[in-house]
């Protein structure tokens, strides 16, 4: 279910901004949202950690490493170290531009 979610919601990010940018943007945000939740479930309420252990997945990687194993498992991750590479890139050239 959530590797479905994930698709459907690149799928609208590809279609209504068509920039690459945009899609790496979408990547890097989904994760870092995806780390926040898991550091609340980590830090927080049982009533809480509970909810978000049983719905919420803790990283992209995890999703991954839900549908897929072996060589594929490591080619989508080499993708997604990649995809955050790019982000990287693209923050730190934001950064010096901004003076």
């Amino acid at each position: 279910m959530d590797l479905a979610i994930l698709l459907i919601l690149m799928a609208l990010v590809i279609f209504f901004f068509k920039r690459f940018s945009s899609f790496i943007y979408f990547i890097a945000i989904v994760d870092i949202f995806l780390r926040i939740l898991t550091f609340i479930k980590n830090n927080s309420v049982p009533e809480l950690h509970d909810l978000i252990q049983k719905y919420i997945p803790e990283n992209i990687p995890d999703i991954i490493d839900n549908y897929a194993s072996g060589i594929i498992y490591q080619i989508f991750v080499w993708i997604y170290v990649i995809i955050m590479g790019i982000f990287l890139f693209y923050i730190i050239r934001t950064f010096f531009r901004k003076k």
